[in-house]
């Protein structure tokens, strides 16, 4: 299905490529800010359109004692910032159809996340909004099945709505990526790629006396050039100056003073595509 749009002047789905990229959870003003300046400077200069992404309440944490974030009201007021400061547009989650209203006077893109992608009503309310919707498709969901949610969200009247492969659950604590799913889930619409949390290892690492999530970086780079080859429309990458530090899955971020060569990487990958489609 070709479906195109725009996100505050991004195109989606029109053949280009865009990156959703920032931390996974907002730590302090400070930071979003920074991070936000340190990735709108190495996509403006590669020519990549780019969407911040962080979360304002990670309310899927494994444990009660993991940081969730600075919460819905103090959250948006810092994302409101990063837009009217940076001038990126920017993403983040949602997790009850109640906020939806809240967090689409400041988000340009409510994300669902994974874990909740077959929430009814959560994806009907997202879609109502004039927003457009990321809808992350569930480790538990095959690929042809979110066709299923994406007309959730279109029920609601809103054609602006992408889906972003993050992985198939493979037993316990480890996630694969099924390349087929990309180019299955593009019959429905546009589609990202998740290559951080592509390469997370669920729960499989101890952090004290509770679970926490582990990961495997190193493989980032090779899984986003397959995906891009693969033909996605987007690529989303959590983004941290300092990962070991991160107060959120930074185990399997990307440091950003590595973002610059993944990017030219990427791009040349997609260069290479098209022209090999290009020729007779």
């Amino acid at each position: 299905m070709s479906v195109s749009f725009q996100i505050e002047g991004i195109n989606v789905g029109s053949g280009g490529l865009f990156l959703i990229a920032g931390p996974c959870v907002i730590e302090s003003e400070k930071h979003a800010l920074f991070m936000a300046e340190v990735i709108k400077g190495v996509t403006r200069s590669l020519n990549v359109p780019f969407i911040f992404k962080a979360s304002y309440d990670k309310a899927n944490r494994t444990s009660i004692r993991s940081f969730r974030g600075p919460g819905l009201v103090e959250g948006l007021r810092i994302l409101k910032k990063v837009k009217d400061e940076v001038h990126v547009p920017v993403l983040t989650d949602v997790h009850e159809a109640k906020d939806v209203p809240k967090v689409a006077e400041v988000a340009d893109v409510l994300q669902i996340p994974a874990f909740l992608c077959r929430q009814t009503d959560l994806v009907v309310a997202a879609g109502m909004t004039e927003r457009a919707v990321n809808i992350k498709k569930g480790q538990f969901v095959s690929p042809w099945d979110m066709k299923h949610v994406v007309e959730k969200c279109r029920s609601a009247g809103n054609d602006r709505v992408f889906v972003t492969e993050r992985g198939a659950s493979f037993g316990y604590n480890n996630l694969v990526v099924d390349m087929r799913s990309l180019a299955i889930m593009r019959k429905f619409g546009p589609v990202v790629f998740d290559a951080t949390h592509s390469v997370q290892l669920p729960s499989a690492s101890a952090d004290g006396d509770h679970a926490v999530s582990g990961g495997q970086p190193e493989f980032i780079p090779l899984l986003a050039r397959a995906a891009v080859a693969a033909g996605v429309d987007g690529v989303f990458m959590e983004v941290h100056d300092n990962p070991k530090e991160a107060k959120s899955d930074g185990a399997n971020a990307l440091e950003s003073t590595k973002l610059r060569t993944v990017l030219k990487e990427l791009l040349a990958v997609q260069r290479a595509v098209g022209e090999s489609h290009a020729t007779p």
